[in-house]
């Protein structure tokens, strides 16, 4: 190993002072670091406190307990003095029913704030579908709006006959001989542009 720092110092100009150390590659992601502490997946830590939670609130878990307890009473009263484990102020149920609780409260909240979390991510799709469906009535609105405005400006049925009616009328006054001639509709003498549409 000494002759490779040695090699090393000899190719590294003079005056610097990195030459000892070796240079961290920034195109390369670093190894993995040696925890002390085991590592676990809060995802999955997680999933496990609801499963708890919810069995912790379900019968099963109270008829369970309730059986549990019975019998633990039941046997430290009525066994044998010398299998008895916990006699009578039954101090050790009483240590295992608050080290259940002391479990069982953290786990129940964490299952709430997991369950707060998705209900936060619930609400804001929530709030932006209704965002989006704002937008979209209000776009249909004007949709509808500018269609009623071009329905207005459209030529209707019985104008559009009265117009045919007149220049028929005009036809049949160029064929008798009546050469009244008339450049616009508009300028017509009867008034009936107006009233009809």
């Amino acid at each position: 190993m000494a002759p490779e720092r040695e090699s090393t110092r000899e190719r590294t100009p003079a005056g610097a002072t990195a030459s000892t150390r070796t240079r961290a590659r920034l195109d390369q992601p670093r190894p993995p670091r040696r925890r002390l502490l085991p590592e676990w997946d809060p995802e999955a830590f997680g999933r496990l406190s609801e499963r708890i939670a919810r069995f912790l609130g379900t019968g099963r878990f109270i008829v369970w307990m309730t059986i549990v307890i019975v019998l633990w009473v039941v046997w430290n009263i009525f066994a044998p003095k010398d299998l008895r484990f916990d006699n009578y102020p039954f101090i050790f149920l009483t240590l295992m029913l608050s080290l259940q609780a002391s479990y069982a409260a953290p786990l129940i909240l964490l299952a709430q704030n997991r369950q707060d979390d998705r209900d936060r991510v619930n609400l804001e799709q929530d709030r932006k579908q209704n965002e989006r469906s704002i937008a979209d009535t209000e776009y249909l609105t004007r949709e509808i709006a500018a269609l009623r405005i071009g329905l207005g400006e459209v030529a209707t049925r019985d104008w559009i006959r009265s117009e045919l009616q007149d220049m028929v009328k005009e036809l049949e006054e160029r064929q008798h001989g009546h050469h009244k001639q008339v450049v616009f509709p508009a300028e017509r003498p009867s008034g009936r542009d107006v009233d009809d549409r």
